[in-house]
């Protein structure tokens, strides 16, 4: 009986893993925090916690004398994808106005939810998620790579306190790039620097750097560091 169990596992526990490997394949190859082996191991577990749901008959415990146990699998999808929430917060963080990591958690969350269908043994509805995903996540972005279109850029100069404040010349320097440049927080680092951000975007790669060579050259700066948006 043991054995039977064990064979029947073996399709949604393989399609799982297949599952996992292939949206987190793309996601390892973005170079991003949650990669290959973590969309495979979150897509496994779906599918196994699932599977044990399913078999709650064969769990090793007994019902209190005239109770009658009413199993419903269902609750065990709702808490993996409850408890699936933690993991992809972990992936998502914010830097200046930027938020990174929203895809790769977007990418965990139908992991396990590709996972949980493989586990009920819904092996259609699991391989066209994956499909569907992995076109997504890897089509999508040629497409998007080919569109017209601006990067959005979080600006971080620094400079002396004790000197002229350059936050004129730094911000006419932005403008250059884009004329609706968005200044945001100033504070004073522990070195006694002022530091301040602002938002832009830049149509291309070479904006970016013609936007490093000017704020370079400004007068006082004593750092800068120019972060692209990409999730």
């Amino acid at each position: 009986m043991v054995a039977d169990v064990l064979i029947d596992a073996v399709p949604p526990v393989l399609g799982a893993v297949v599952a996992g490997g292939v949206i987190g394949l793309e996601r390892e190859w973005r170079g991003r925090a949650a990669g290959f082996r973590t969309h495979i191991l979150v897509s496994l577990a779906s599918a196994l916690l699932m599977l044990a749901a399913l078999s709650q008959a064969d769990w090793a415990f007994r019902a209190l004398p005239n109770e009658t146990i009413t199993t419903d699998p269902t609750r065990m999808a709702h808490g993996v994808l409850t408890g699936i929430g933690f993991l992809c917060a972990g992936v998502i963080f914010r830097t200046g106005f930027s938020v990174h990591g929203l895809t790769t958690a977007a990418s965990l969350w139908i992991t396990s939810a590709i996972g949980l269908l493989f586990g009920v043994g819904l092996y259609g509805l699991g391989a066209l998620g994956t499909v569907v995903t992995a076109a997504i996540l890897g089509g999508l972005r040629l497409i998007d790579q080919r569109l017209p279109g601006r990067t959005v850029i979080d600006a971080v100069v620094c400079w002396e306190r004790r000197e002229p404040s350059p936050e004129a010349a730094v911000q006419a320097a932005l403008r250059t790039t884009d004329a609706d440049v968005r200044p945001g927080r100033f504070e004073m680092t522990e070195d006694g620097r002022a530091r301040r951000t602002w938002r832009l975007k830049a149509a291309s790669e070479t904006d970016l750097q013609r936007l490093a060579e000017q704020l370079g050259a400004v007068p006082g700066v004593t750092g800068y560091r120019l972060d692209p948006r990409d999730d």
